[in-house]
């Protein structure tokens, strides 16, 4: 069967990418051309863009590139008619794909949608795009079936978080090995992730390394989005004593003592590697005055959010500061915090529904088709 998916962000890059895997296990012939990133090339079929070309974040950074989305739009849709799928799996990234849903609906293709728009947040009224145009909604995180089938009246599966897959199926690194190759030292590494997209790179990474001087007994790593160049990042980096590695986030992790982590999936990421971390987040002035007002949450982070209560910290834009940064730094190197830490983040990980996310997935859609 021909599958066609729509993945515009890094970590729609890396659940598209197991789910394709998961697919190829039911349906071995199968047909797969998408909008995603390296990782679900390296499964196979026909990338058609790159979400490095897709990843508008904020109010007024989408609204500055309108032309370029109106030209991508039209294009999916050619795309989409021309190689006829059997079915269109949608992830996350709702602002393009309940567009394209809503086109495809008319169209009579079949549509999944996996990993749902995180409409509990904000644009709840969404909800009436999603019945209209979405067949089956898989849902990873354990309170969305309540909001959706409670709440909404909508059906949709709890399939467990992808993550979880990801993180327990990978390589084990060998850390004297790892650091070799990586010329790092022996002094424990502090991990820093600064985001996926040049503008919040821009706007995380300075402040992260301005405590660099503060901490001369750790090591400061960051970790390089697949996305972007060394290039890119040169321009943060003047002191010698930082390290930069280059698509090797899972690695690097899983030999932290602790990381400073921007606001997204990485901090569910940093969570299942036990990383203790602060959250970080800085957005354009105009876009966080809106996003602000129109947000309905207590947290910022997916891991406060699952947990609901105040796992990890938070330092959310004009908090988000180098002095904040180094008094919250200090406390997660404590290690009676690490020991905290570590009991939330098991907890955590039970709430999310343990292994299997993109397999569940994978055989709900096929047995659909079928």
């Amino acid at each position: 069967m021909k599958y066609y998916i729509i993945a515009g962000e890094a970590s729609g890059d890396l659940h598209g990418a197991n789910l394709m895997k998961a697919l190829l296990q039911y349906d071995v012939n199968a047909d797969l051309r998408f909008w995603g990133g390296e990782l679900m090339q390296d499964v196979g079929g026909e990338l058609i863009k790159h979400y490095r070309d897709l990843a508008f974040m904020g109010f007024y950074e989408v609204l500055m590139n309108l032309r370029t989305i109106s030209r991508n739009l039209s294009f999916c849709k050619k795309d989409i008619e021309s190689f006829n799928p059997d079915v269109i799996i949608f992830i996350d990234y709702p602002g393009f794909n309940l567009r394209i849903a809503k086109w495809a609906k008319q169209k009579n293709f079949k549509t999944h949608y996996y990993v749902s728009p995180q409409i509990w947040a904000w644009k709840e009224n969404r909800i009436n795009s999603i019945k209209r145009d979405i067949d089956h909604m898989y849902v990873i995180l354990p309170f969305e079936k309540d909001f959706y089938e409670k709440k909404h009246d909508y059906p949709v599966h709890f399939v467990g978080h992808p993550l979880i897959d990801a993180v327990t199926d990978r390589k084990q690194v060998d850390e004297f090995e790892f650091r070799k190759t990586h010329n790092l030292s022996d002094r424990p590494i502090i991990a820093l992730l600064p985001g996926s997209r040049k503008q919040e790179i821009k706007k995380m990474l300075g402040v992260m390394l301005s405590i660099l001087d503060d901490f001369p007994e750790y090591q400061f790593v960051i970790a390089g989005a697949p996305s972007q160049d060394y290039s890119f990042y040169q321009q943060f980096i003047s002191d010698p004593n930082v390290n930069f590695i280059s698509n090797k986030t899972y690695d690097l992790l899983s030999v932290s003592s602790a990381a400073l982590v921007t606001s997204g999936t990485a901090t569910l990421e940093t969570a299942m590697f036990k990383v203790p971390q602060v959250v970080c987040y800085k957005g354009n002035w105009f876009s966080y005055q809106i996003g602000k007002r129109v947000v309905k949450l207590d947290f910022i982070s997916l891991v406060n959010l699952v947990m609901e209560k105040e796992v990890v910290k938070e330092l959310i834009q004009d908090d988000f500061n180098s002095r904040n940064l180094k008094v919250e730094l200090i406390k997660i190197l404590d290690e009676k915090e690490r020991t905290r830490f570590y009991e939330d983040y098991f907890e955590l990980e039970q709430k999310l529904g343990g292994k299997g996310a993109s397999k569940k997935t994978a055989e709900l859609i096929f047995n659909s088709l079928t």
